[in-house]
């Protein structure tokens, strides 16, 4: 425990608090690396408040709503905390709120007539003249 009674762990959070986005990122765990985060930022891959950045020292403060576009997937997360530094996850989790959409249910694809189940062997000659229909789009030869 601190002085002032708060723990040593807990995120920071002046009245006119600010921190570098780089710091953050590595801080909340969204990157491995602090280089990784000024990679981010510096990429144009970061979006304070829909604002398009490209410094990794642009500063964030309370509320701020960071769009992140990663490798596969896109983070909306509202800062609620600022860091003091990189601790376990559940520690990291307290800095932000996740703000991300759910992701869109992915639809069953039908099994195409020219699909063949896995490890069934090679096709016979009328398995492949029925691929071979399929993909050049005729009608059904037999």
């Amino acid at each position: 425990m601190s002085a002032k009674g708060t723990s040593d762990t807990a995120p920071y959070a002046g009245p006119s608090a600010s921190q570098r986005i780089d710091k953050w990122l590595w801080f909340a765990r969204v990157t491995k690396s602090r280089t990784l985060a000024q990679k981010l930022a510096a990429g144009g891959h970061v979006r304070v408040n829909r604002e398009k950045i490209d410094s990794a020292s642009k500063a964030i403060r309370l509320g701020d709503v960071l769009t992140i576009t990663l490798e596969r997937r896109v983070l909306v997360l509202e800062v609620a905390g600022l860091g003091t530094r990189r601790g376990p996850a559940p520690e990291a989790q307290l800095l932000y709120k996740d703000l991300t959409p759910p992701p869109a249910p992915r639809e069953e694809v039908p099994i195409a007539p020219a699909q063949r189940e896995p490890g069934s062997g090679r096709p016979t000659k009328r398995d492949r003249r029925r691929m071979d229909a399929f993909h050049s789009g005729l009608d059904d030869p037999e």
